[in-house]
Formats: C-alpha cells, sequence, structure tokens
C-alpha cells in the first residue's frame, strides 16, 4: 500500500470515529428539521416555490417552526420551549448562501463563540457559545426582536447538546489546525486537487491537497498556517463550490500535516510542484517521442475560468484587498470520465447484474438517485450486463462515484463509463423474469433531476444501511411497510422512524434502518417508486426512497 493511501485510510478512519460523535450533535436537529419539512429529495411538491406574499416554502416552515417555539414558551412560561439552557444554540431560517462568518458577525455581539456547526442543507446550524449567559443572551434577544444573519431573520433555540463535538479536541478556533477537512455534500459535478485550490487559496497559501472517497467525496487542505485555515473555514463552511451543489462543510483535521508522494486530480503538494510518481521495479520508462501530451493539448483542462460565486468577504468575512480579489474564478466542472482518459460519454456500463432479480426499472430505481435515466438495455451477447443512458456525463460520473463495487443480490456491480455515446433499442429479448431488455424512462416523472429546482433539491449520498422514505399517505404504518418487505422477499428493516407531520400535510416521511447496506440497497432497489393504492383514492402515491445522511438511528 503507497504512503498516501496510508495516510488516506488512516484520516478517513480517524474521521469516519469523529462523523459518528458529531451525528450526535446534528440527529436532534436532523430529526426535528427532517419531520418538519417531509419531502426531501426530489419530492412531488414543489416546495421551493414561491407563495402568494412572495415567501418560499422553506422561509414558511421557518417561521411555522419559530411560531411553534413561541406557542410552547407561552403555555408553558418557560423562556426555552421546555429545553434547559445551553452554550449551544439551535439557529434556523437562514438563508441558503449563509457562510459560518455570516453567524459570527451577526452572534458575536452576545458573547465569544467557541464553535459553529453548519447544516447547510437544512439551513440551519449549531452556535457554541463559550458561556451559558452569552447563549441565552442570544435565545432572550431572538425571542423579543428581529435577528439577521445575512440580511435574512433567523430564530433560535437552546439545543439539547451542551458541547458540539469536534473531530480534534480545540475548544476554540485560536487552537485549531492548519490542515482542514472538507466534506462536499451534493457532489453534483467531479471534485479535483485543482477546484479545491482554485476556492482556497485566494483566501489562504494552500501547501497540500489529499481528496478520498470513502464516506462520499473528503478532502484535506493544509495551509501555510492556523491563521489562513482560520480565514477559510470561517469563510467557506456552508458556501457552495457550485451553484446550488458542491456544498462545503468544514471542520479542523486530526493530522497537522499531509504527505502527498504524487501530484495528481486526487493529491498535490504545492511546495513540490515537479513531484510525480515513479512506479517502482520497472526501471527505466519508455522515452515518449512527441512529448507528454500534444501541444494543442491545454495544461488546464478545465478552460477558462468561470466567475460562479461571489466571495464571501464584503458583507460577511472581512478580508482587506491584500488577502483575496473581490470574485474567486472557478473553474468550469468537468466530467471525471475527461481527465481519467475515457472520452466522455453519457452512457454507463453496468456489469455483474444478478440475472432473474435485475432488470430496467430497478437498475433504475437504483439509478435514478444520481442523475436523469434516459434508457436502459441489456446486452444480449454479454450475460449480466447493461448499458444505462443517463441525462449528462456527470450524472455517470456520480453513478461510478457511489454504485462501482457495491453488492446487490450476492454480486458485486462494476460501473464504468461505456464506449457509446447513446444507447440504441435493438436485439430486445425477454429477461429471465419475463420482462423486457430494453426500457425507456425519458418520459417518467420518477426523474429526480428534471429541472433545476428539483436537481437542487436531491442530496447526493452514498449508499448507507439507513433509507429515509417520503410520499407516503398517512395511514400507511410500520407493519405496512414491514409486509411490503416480506411480499417482495426483501429483507425487513430492523428499526423504523416516523416523524412529525404538520396537520395540514397529505403525506408523511420517516426512516428505516437495516442490518447493513446492502440490505438497504436491494430495499430501495425493489420498492423504490412501488405504487401504494389506498381504499377510495383516486390516485397512487408514490413510495420514494433514497439514501439518508443519518449512518444510523
Amino acid at each position: 500500500m503507497s504512503t498516501v493511501e496510508g495516510a488516506r485510510q488512516r484520516e478517513e478512519g480517524d474521521y469516519g470515529r469523529a462523523a459518528k460523535r458529531l451525528k450526535t450533535d446534528e440527529r436532534e436537529t436532523e430529526e426535528r428539521e427532517e419531520g418538519e419539512e417531509e419531502l426531501e429529495e426530489g419530492e412531488d411538491s414543489d416546495t421551493g416555490s414561491l407563495t402568494g406574499n412572495g415567501e418560499s416554502a422553506a422561509d414558511n416552515r421557518a417561521r411555522w417552526s419559530a411560531n411553534q417555539y413561541a406557542e410552547g414558551r407561552r403555555d408553558n412560561g418557560e423562556d426555552s420551549h421546555r429545553i434547559s439552557p445551553s452554550p449551544v444554540v439551535h439557529v434556523r431560517g437562514l438563508c441558503e448562501a449563509v457562510v459560518e462568518a455570516d453567524l459570527i458577525d451577526a452572534l458575536e455581539k452576545f458573547g465569544p463563540i467557541c464553535y459553529v456547526m453548519m447544516m447547510p442543507f437544512k439551513r440551519q446550524a449549531l452556535v457554541e457559545f463559550s458561556a451559558v449567559e452569552s447563549a441565552d443572551r442570544c435565545v432572550s434577544c431572538g425571542a423579543k426582536e428581529p435577528v439577521y444573519i445575512a440580511g435574512q431573520q433567523a430564530y433560535f433555540n437552546y439545543s439539547t447538546s451542551k458541547r458540539i463535538t469536534r473531530p480534534t479536541n480545540a475548544d476554540n478556533p485560536n487552537s485549531g489546525n492548519k490542515v482542514l477537512l472538507l466534506s462536499i455534500q451534493n457532489p453534483l459535478y467531479p471534485i479535483t486537487t485543482d477546484v479545491l485550490y482554485t476556492v482556497c487559496n485566494p483566501i489562504g497559501s494552500v501547501l497540500r491537497i489529499v481528496i478520498f472517497k470513502r464516506n462520499g467525496i473528503q478532502a484535506m487542505v493544509e495551509f501555510e498556517s492556523i491563521q489562513c485555515a482560520q480565514k477559510a473555514k470561517a469563510a467557506l463552511n456552508g458556501a457552495d463550490i457550485y451553484a446550488g451543489c458542491c456544498t462545503l462543510k468544514i471542520e479542523y483535521a486530526r493530522p497537522t500535516r499531509l504527505n502527498v508522494i504524487k501530484n495528481d486530480n486526487e493529491s498535490w503538494d504545492y511546495t513540490k510542484p515537479y513531484l510525480v510518481r515513479r512506479d517502482r521495479g520497472k526501471g527505466r520508462q519508455r522515452q515518449a517521442i512527441l512529448g507528454e501530451h500534444p501541444s494543442s493539448y491545454s495544461d488546464n483542462g478545465y478552460g477558462p475560468p468561470c466567475p460562479l460565486l461571489p466571495l464571501p468577504g464584503n458583507s460577511r468575512y472581512k478580508l482587506t484587498s491584500v488577502d483575496v480579489p473581490d470574485m474567486v474564478s472557478y473553474p468550469l466542472p468537468q466530467s471525471s470520465s475527461s481527465y481519467s482518459g475515457h472520452a466522455p460519454s453519457s452512457v454507463a456500463m453496468v456489469s455483474g447484474l444478478h440475472p432473474s432479480k435485475m432488470n430496467c426499472t430497478r437498475i433504475f430505481n437504483l439509478f435514478c438517485l444520481y442523475g436523469n435515466i434516459e434508457k436502459v438495455k441489456f446486452m444480449k451477447s454479454v450475460p449480466g450486463t447493461a448499458l444505462v443512458e443517463m441525462g449528462d456525463e456527470y450524472a455517470v460520473d456520480r453513478a461510478i462515484t457511489h454504485l462501482n463495487s457495491i453488492k446487490v443480490f450476492g454480486k458485486r456491480l462494476n460501473v464504468c463509463v461505456s464506449k457509446q455515446h447513446a444507447v440504441i433499442p435493438s436485439q430486445v429479448f425477454e429477461l429471465e423474469d419475463g420482462s423486457s431488455s430494453y426500457k425507456d424512462f425519458a418520459m417518467t416523472r420518477n426523474n429526480r433531476f428534471s429541472s433545476a429546482g428539483q436537481a437542487s433539491k436531491n442530496i447526493i449520498q452514498p449508499p448507507s444501511a439507513v433509507l429515509h422514505y417520503y410520499n407516503v399517505p398517512p395511514c400507511i404504518s410500520q407493519d405496512h411497510l414491514l409486509r411490503l418487505c416480506t411480499e417482495y422477499d426483501v429483507p425487513g428493516f430492523v428499526k423504523f422512524k416516523m416523524f412529525d407531520a404538520k396537520p395540514s400535510s397529505k403525506t408523511i416521511s420517516g426512516l428505516l434502518e437495516f442490518n447493513s447496506k446492502t440490505e438497504a440497497v436491494e430495499v430501495l432497489t425493489v420498492l423504490n417508486h412501488y405504487q401504494i393504492r389506498i381504499p377510495n383514492g383516486s390516485n397512487p402515491y408514490t413510495l420514494k426512497l433514497c439514501f439518508s445522511t443519518s449512518s444510523h438511528l
């Protein structure tokens, strides 16, 4: 095993354990929020639409939640909705563009802040003050008068946690680390060292970057100093690399220095620009007659830079003009297939499919979590292999990242970029289960990336043992779902959680935990988009499943 791979695996293991501790602090926030929002990714309802008064549905949910807090205080004569005072404050109703620096700027007037945990997809955060008196001033002030964060009113309550657990033992940013751990949430586009360098280096000098993909997309970025890392964490924590996706969640990492042995798309040492990997045991390399690459090939494979996001600077984290320009130029997204030596293609080739348990619909149920599915065709000449035409090459890249090498029905899938650029419905035959070897999904409503608004609601998540279910009629119980698993001969869940829904809600949602990731994958493959019919109902409900951000219940 190479040095950098060993370092990556050790760090991933350390962070994996730290992530479990972090989940304890986040879970009470996530469960309340998910229960109120009901619908998550690919909802049938347009949760992002504006209401008659010009407020978004998310703004209404935040206001509804705040009203519930207020009613609880009035009914019980308490200031904290029956939650005991805590130095950790739960902040709700944040705007989508908010970053850590916004919270610090708005709330440090109440007292010194030790730590901030961003939950950007939920438009929430946890803020830990150094003293409970500071948190009390924050909550009390928010109950009496509007408190604005990045121009939008926010709502406050005590958290049930007394301390935010972090990967390091640092109790305040001043004792942090110059190495940051970046978790890229909803990675619709490939993340490379070039992308992260372009994002981070304008704020503070970057020395080294290592990217790893065990639990989604994560990276460690080593800065020149702790001060540079602090600036980057405050300015970028909660920001989107690309509009509406690739959201950064940043913590201090455990290592104090990164060890990089090669410069490529997944690791880079900027103090050693000519560092290249030497293949051991191969001796002298063959001479390249025409050099490293054609003269027409651009060293910057991303093309001209494209300014996408204003840097959180002027109205947020205060940096001088010497520190950073007004606008950061981010590289255009590019499919990893192009820099891995394969021509970009919107068609994925999937092999290792179970001959009797997999068909076109079940492939759709699994792959639709990562992009629109246009067509699926099983290859007659290669048993157990299918071509999946997706909406674009980025969707193929996401499917490869998250589905390659997973087990489904006892067989390990191999997902790669196909040489084909479209799926042609030729040589159609009957599969073992009696269904057709070809199916067109271009017009189905179950595609979850059909519009920019719909795509932004999807949280790109690797397979996990916990499934999030939604769009289920209120009459469906835990027993109904267990019987459904038994009827379709898939594993039953071991833990069940139903979120509290608003009285006006027409559907319910919740979480299902299985014994293993493999069991959850099989259940999703079979039951995703199952049609639930209820007595006297005009139209069936479409059961929708996706992998949850929670690791366990």
